[in-house]
Formats: C-alpha cells, structure tokens, sequence
C-alpha cells in the first residue's frame, strides 16, 4: 500500500486540486431539466409486457472453488495478446496468476516472414508459424522478467479425439507462462476455395488441418471440425480450471471501408479480422459447453470470470492508453517482433520481422495505442443494503450471481448465490426495487452456433428479491429482446444500462448497431415500452445514466471528438439527444454521477494520456459544462466516481495507474491509495455508512475484494492482499 501525491506541471500537488475542486462543487447547481434538444420523439407506446417470454433457470446450481487464481487468454494468432490484451497480460504475470494463453491457429498466413522495405523471401508456413512461436517465447520470457532467448520446455499434450497440443511452460520467481498452439492451418484449400476458422464455424461439414512444425515436439498433423475444436477448448479449460477467461470480440462493430477507412485485415463490413470474431464464438461456444456439461455431470458450475477485448476497432477510435502504457507494449511487442540476426537458437526464425524494431509505434493502424475492453462496464455492482452489508452482483461462469457480505464491515463472503440467466456477457446493470430487491438486466448469448439464425443475443431482466427475503427456488429471467430485427445486426447490440426515475419508471438503454442508443421504458405498473430509437452517436460502448435533483434522467457515451448527452426536458417527458461542449474529447468510456447538492459529475480519460477530466453540469438554460477538475496522472481504462461524501467535498475517483494497481484518488486530505490487484472489469466505489468509502473489485480469483477507507484517509480493516514484488520492466533497444 502506497500513498502518492501527484505534482502538476505548475507546480501544484492533487491536493490542492482536490481542495479547489472541493469549493466548486459545492456552489454549482443544476437549475433543471429544460433546453434545445436535437431531436423530438413521440411518447412511447407501452405494451402489455415484454417482448418473448421467460427464461427459468432449470436449477440454481453451487459454484466450485477455485484451487488457486489462473488466467486463460484463447487468441487467434500469435500476437493478440500483445497488441490487444496487454498491459492486462503483464500485469497478471507481475501479481504472481500464472498465464495459459492458447493460440488457435499457427498464424502462418501464406508463409511470408517478410522485413520492411526488403524483398520477400520465399513463402514458407511451417517456418514462419514456428518464428512467430519463438516470438512469442521471447516475449513472454521478458514479461517474466528474464532474458528474451530463455529456454523453455517444451512437451506435447494429448488432446480427446486424437493430436496432440504443443505447450511451453516457463517460470521465474514465481510466476509463469504457458503456452498452448494448436497450430490450425490459416488457409486450407477446399472444394470452396480456402477455408479457415470462419468457415469452420459457419458452415457444416468443414474440416480444417494443422500446421506440422518439424522443431516440434507434435508430430505430424491433425484436422478438426467445429465440434472437435469446441470440445477441445473445452478440454483446455478443464485441465486448467482458469479462474479467469480472456478472449477476443465475438460481435464486432460494422464498419464502413473507404479510402479513409480502409479495409487491410478487416473481415468485409466488419472492424475487425475473421479469425479474431470466429476464435471468440468458438471460446463462447465451449465455455457455456464447459458450464453446461459441469452442471450436469458435476453438480457444479466452474467459477470463471470473463474479460473480452476489442481488436482492430483500437484504430476506429481515439486512442486509450497512455504513453508510458503504449511504450510497455510496444517493448514487448519489440521482443515478438524480433530481428533475422538474433542468434534466438530457432532455426526457422526469430520473430514476426513486419512487427519488431519499434514499428508498432510508427504504424498508422495504431493497434498499441489502445486497449479496449469490448464491454467497458463489466465488473462488480456493489451497494449497501438496508442493514450495512455490502451487495455484489457479478457474471461467474457466465451466470448471474450474487453475494452477501457477512457482516456489515467485515469484507467476508458467503458462498456466491446463483441466479442463473447465462450464458451472459460479464456486463450488468442493476435498479432498486421499492421492496429492497433489485432488477438485474444482462446481455445474453440467445444462441451460440454458425448459423445466422442461430447466433443471436437479447437483453434480458431478473426480478431480484430483497437480501432479507427468502430466494425462491427458482428464478425466471424475462427476455426484453433485441432493438435491432435483423439477427447479424442484434449481434451488435451491446450490454444494458439502466436507471430509475422518481417517478416509478425504469429507463433501459443499449447502444445499438448503428452506434446510436435504443430505449425501452417500465412504467410503475411494470408495463414496458417497445424499443426506440434515441438517435445520436456515434459512440462507443460504456453507456452510463445519472438522475439530477429535478428527476430528470441524463445519459453519456464518448464519441470520437466529444462525450455524447442524452436527457429529458422533463421528468415525464421522453429522453432526447442534446448537443454537448466538454473541455476535451473523451479516451474512454465515462463515469456520472449525482453530486450532494444535485449538480452532475462526469469523469472521463482524455485520449494518449494519463490525464482525467471531471466536468460539471452548471446552467439550467444553457445546459453549460465546466471543467472543474483535472488529474494529471490518473492512469488509464474506465473510471469509477463517487460523488463527495457530504456537500462541498470532492468525489472520490478510482482509476488503474498500472497493469495491475487500482488508485483512489479524493479521500480526505487528497490521498491516493494505490491497491496491488488484478482487478477484472471496472472497479466500483460505494458508500456502504456515512464518512466510508468502499472499493470493490473482482480478483483473479472470481470473488469480490473489498478495501475500505474511513473519511480521514485510514485505511480500515480488511486490508487487500499484497502481490509478490514485481521485477524491473526490461528495455530493449
């Protein structure tokens, strides 16, 4: 545990920006819901009930414990891990949680290892998937701390139907890698032409074959179906029971190819590379096998969490990360990348040559400059029940789940309580009921397999009883459905978010495919809308929703220049796009919240930095933002906010400063704790009594962490866990 006080470049420290935040925001009001909106809709038609019908949960099932925290990461080529998971992978390796990534195919392509502004050298795949392999031992091999030609060992493991899977292992000072390469042939020639993962998932009766590596030590070559693969997926998570699982976009944004906008390894109307897409819907696909198939057999349902990560959509949009991240990628992705001259002791290669030598940095595809999650709000939702004790709501084993503190202030658990739903994207959203029981709303896999009828998803709710109440022994999740009536563009829809009114209302909203909002509305008598188009957008994925001291909700999504805002001009009246003026473009997905005097708070990264912006609402007429506070070094990825704990003092925020710290920045006196964690998703900050602030994240371990702090500062019992001391971040020339 660490406390740090941030120098800005005047010279002033956080605290005394903390301070003069503090005098702001307690003199600004929001006068009321009134101005200009954009656009007018009518009222919405409120039907008898959802649409499609409920979903119960054959039986509530117990989860397995966990033997020890293991991350898992399923990618489709060497590769993407580095570019679009990292600093995540890192930081996993630096908390002591072994990694197991596994590479589906061999990325071999057509087999042209070839070095900018040089000519090609022969096609020749077996080497070039065997280079790219010890690119990835030299890349790990310095996220472990040791030097890029490190031995590793190397064994074959039996895989069910049949072949073998290679797998490296390495470890240092505690830590350590896995490697898992099935070595699945890019482009095999068919009677179709070339197929590869994506045929092999969409249409039946496709065989794909593997890659013979002759430095290997699996011999000869294997094929494999769609079911054949899923089940060995399936057999990987079950040998190593991960306790967190890390894929890549299953449902990639469209997107239009221009002359701006050009194609290069996109899929054709797509922002993103085919085998990226198939890889996650095979890993979806064995994952709800996996649970499915553990309930059934077991009794159990694995405890898992989920992390999914965008690919090439990082250069659609501002870039993420900071520069001290983006370099940190770039070093490993260095050591990937290699160099024909390194004596690395592999015949065959010593890296991917296009990616080494600092050219990720000059790339105009910008891939390291972004690590986008592809649900920006998946994490923990914490409250505090009526009687002091913390909730959490979370997706474990892509189920929905609940759990209880013990005790009010003891960060003691009970056992995870299922409350089925699944297979769910790891994003919830969550409303208090007037009984004390909740509605829990989800994105759910409808259907998972390679027809386009068969590959859909809906937004479901629960309707929670309270913590004092006795569970049912059954629960029925009710299907909202899709905004969207085309099943390849439902696949689009991203996870819910949303907020009750004052006036008994429930407000739901999804961004849509067409990258704007869609609205369904509860009435108080439990009636809800059809779904509706907001218009608006373009805007990322990371919606959030605050109510002001008038009633009136207000919705935010980040846009390429600026933060988008919709909101009511009355508490009765329909949620319209409003124009927005913000002190600088947003980098990620931004955080609101309900200030104690009613204003309105809204924090969001700037893009390429580390700096954090918190702007607020200060004009009923003119709907004016004021920047009223800037951190230079918050860090990176989404922010939680939490509004001051009485009027006049400052929020509290909580932000990632590393690959695996979380810092909370605006307790009294403006300290920053930093917190040694692999948290998973998004951090969440609440107030579970007055002058207490709670941070709660997901370890690595699938459970909640909880670290409290009294309004002085003090940390106060229980304390998070320490990490074992991470080594020095090697350079490379």
């Amino acid at each position: 545990m660490e406390r740090v006080s941030v120098v800005r470049g005047d010279g002033s420290s956080r605290r005394a920006v903390l301070g003069a935040l503090a005098g702001v925001a307690g003199a600004v009001m929001v006068g009321g819901c009134s101005g200009s909106p954009s656009t007018t809709l009518g009222t919405p038609k409120i039907s008898n009930g959802p649409t499609g019908g409920p979903l119960p949960v054959s039986r509530r099932v117990a989860f397995a414990e966990a033997a020890r925290p293991l991350a898992m990461q399923v990618l489709a080529h060497p590769d993407d891990d580095l570019f679009f998971m990292n600093p995540d992978t890192v930081g996993t390796l630096d908390a002591g949680v072994p990694v197991v990534s596994v590479y589906v195919t061999g990325g071999g392509s057509f087999g042209v290892n070839q070095i900018p502004g040089l000519p090609a050298p022969k096609a020749n795949i077996p080497a070039y998937v065997s280079s790219r392999q010890q690119g990835l031992r030299q890349g790990y091999a310095r996220m472990l701390g040791l030097g890029a030609f490190t031995p590793w060992t190397r064994t074959a493991l039996p895989l069910p139907g049949g072949g073998h899977a290679e797998v490296d292992s390495l470890e240092h000072r505690g830590r350590s890698a896995h490697l898992v390469f099935l070595d699945i042939n890019m482009h095999n020639r068919s009677a179709h032409g070339y197929a590869g993962l994506t045929t092999l998932w969409s249409r039946p009766g496709t065989v794909v074959r593997t890659v013979p590596l002759g430095d290997s030590p699996v011999h000869g070559s294997r094929a494999y179906t769609a079911q054949q693969l899923t089940d060995t997926l399936e057999f990987l998570f079950r040998t190593y029971r991960p306790t967190v699982i890390r894929t890549l976009d299953p449902d990639p944004d469209e997107q239009v190819h221009d002359k701006h906008h050009p194609r290069d390894s996109d899929q054709p109307g797509y922002s993103d590379h085919p085998d990226h897409t198939a890889t996650a819907l095979f890993t979806w696909a064995a994952m709800a096998q996996w649970v499915r198939s553990s309930t059934e057999r077991e009794g159990q349902a694995p405890a898992f969490v989920t992390d999914t990560y965008r690919g090439y959509y990082n250069q659609r949009w501002p870039y993420n990360l900071p520069p001290a991240v983006v370099d940190l990628k770039a070093a490993y992705l260095n050591a990937y990348g290699g160099n024909p001259d390194w004596a690395c002791g592999n015949a065959a290669g010593c890296g991917d040559y296009g990616i080494g030598e600092g050219r990720t940095l000059t790339s105009k595809k910008g891939w390291v400059r972004s690590t986008q999650p592809r649900y920006p709000t998946a994490g923990p939702l914490a409250a505090a029940g009526r009687d002091g004790r913390l909730v959490v709501h979370s997706v474990l084993g892509t189920r929905c789940v609940r759990w209880i503190e013990a005790e009010p202030g003891s960060g003691r658990w009970g056992d995870p309580e299922d409350l089925g739903g699944g297979p769910l994207a790891p994003a919830l959203s969550a409303v208090a009921t007037s009984d004390g029981g909740s509605l829990v709303f989800a994105l759910r896999f409808t259907g998972l397999d390679g027809t386009t009828a068969g590959n859909t998803r809906e937004i479901v709710v629960l309707e929670e009883p309270s913590v004092s109440a006795n569970s049912p022994a059954s629960l029925a999740w009710m299907s909202l459905g899709n905004p969207e009536s085309e099943p390849v563009r439902g696949r689009r829809v991203g996870p819910p978010t949303a907020i009750a009114g004052k006036d008994g209302r429930v407000h739901l909203f999804v961004r849509n495919a067409s990258k704007g909002l869609s609205t369904r509305v509860r009435d108080a008598s439990g009636n809800w809308s059809d779904w509706q188009m907001l218009g608006g957008g373009p805007v990322q994925e990371g919606l959030t929703a605050a109510l002001d001291q008038y009633g009136c909700v207000h919705v935010f999504a980040a846009g390429f220049s600026s933060v988008h805002h919709w909101v009511q001009n009355s508490p009765a009246g329909d949620v319209q796009a409003r124009p927005m003026w913000l002190a600088a473009p947003p980098g990620d997905a931004p955080h609101a919240v309900a200030a104690r005097d009613g204003s309105l708070l809204l924090a969001y990264h700037m893009p390429h930095s580390a700096a954090l912006v918190v702007e607020q609402l200060s004009g009923a007429t003119t709907a004016r933002w004021n920047a009223v506070y800037r951190l230079p070094d918050a860090g990176f990825g989404a922010v939680s906010l939490l509004p001051g704990q009485s009027l006049g003092r400052a929020p509290v925020l909580a932000t990632r400063t590393g690959p695996d710290t979380v810092a909370v920045t605006g307790l009294r006196a403006g300290q920053d704790v930093l917190r040694p964690s692999v948290a998973v998703g998004r951090p969440a900050l609440v107030e579970p009594e007055a002058d207490t602030v709670a941070l709660v994240t997901l370890g690595p371990n699938g459970t909640p962490l909880v670290t409290r702090w009294a309004a002085d500062g003090r940390a106060v019992s229980p304390r998070s866990p320490e990490r074992p001391k991470a080594q020095p971040t090697p350079t490379f020339a």
